[in-house]
């Protein structure tokens, strides 16, 4: 983890977010945390691209960022959840599962890797699912989450292959972070297997040690806690 310079955490108030900020910074990097739960300039919002650019504009201010992380999603709400069947489809609930899951980190990529190193090893990381691979997918149901981690999986793959060319170092990934006892997975955590539930503080060192082994070839693809790739 030492070797980043500057980290910015996006979703910085959430269970996985806050403790990847707080392992990062006990290793001594600075970091920036934004969330939309944050106030002022540490204010983001996935579903608003004038805050995402105000934000980087804000970060462009200080020293080039060598990992950007995006640590949201949305699975449910107080409204709604994830479909069972075709007959919960809700095209307004779809909708903002591609809002959250997909075009706000896509749009945080447009406004951040622009700021981050041309030379060296840069990461710019966001939480996936394994639910989002389409050859995984042997249970069926929860659509829109299923779709919208699918689609933010193809972002980084495209991401990945343009990035490559300002930068022939930088990684450009999605993580798969296991399920991690957070408010997004607490009204599942039921189906969970003994043991296959992970505290936050454990899942934020797991994925840094992922991102610590990653290379410049390993860009574009979906990597789970123990670094084995997810194959789309």
């Amino acid at each position: 983890m030492s070797e980043w310079k500057r980290a910015i955490v996006i979703g910085a108030s959430g269970g996985i977010g806050g403790a990847i900020a707080d392992a990062l910074e006990e290793e001594g990097v600075s970091i920036t945390r934004l969330a939309r739960a944050l106030s002022g300039d540490a204010h983001i919002d996935l579903e608003d691209e004038a805050s995402i650019a105000a934000a980087a504009k804000q970060i462009a201010d200080g020293s080039a960022p060598d990992l950007v992380i995006v640590a949201t999603g949305l699975l449910h709400d107080g409204a709604h959840g994830p479909e069972k069947a075709i007959d919960q489809l809700s095209p307004e609930w779809l909708a903002r599962n591609f809002a959250v899951n997909a075009i706000g980190p896509a749009l945080v990529a447009k406004h951040f890797l622009p700021l981050m190193p041309r030379t060296g090893k840069t990461i710019f990381a966001a939480l996936s699912a394994r639910v989002g691979s389409i050859s995984d997918n042997r249970m069926g149901g929860w659509y829109g989450y299923r779709a919208s981690k699918a689609a933010l999986n193809q972002f980084i793959r495209t991401l990945a292959i343009e990035h490559k060319r300002r930068n022939d170092r930088s990684i450009v990934v999605a993580l798969h972070p296991g399920t991690v006892d957070t408010a997004l997975s607490k009204p599942f955590q039921g189906n969970v297997r003994p043991g296959g539930l992970f505290a936050p503080d454990r899942a934020a060192v797991q994925l840094l040690d992922v991102l610590d082994g990653l290379k410049a070839p390993d860009s574009g693809k979906l990597f789970d806690w123990e670094g084995k790739e997810v194959q789309p």
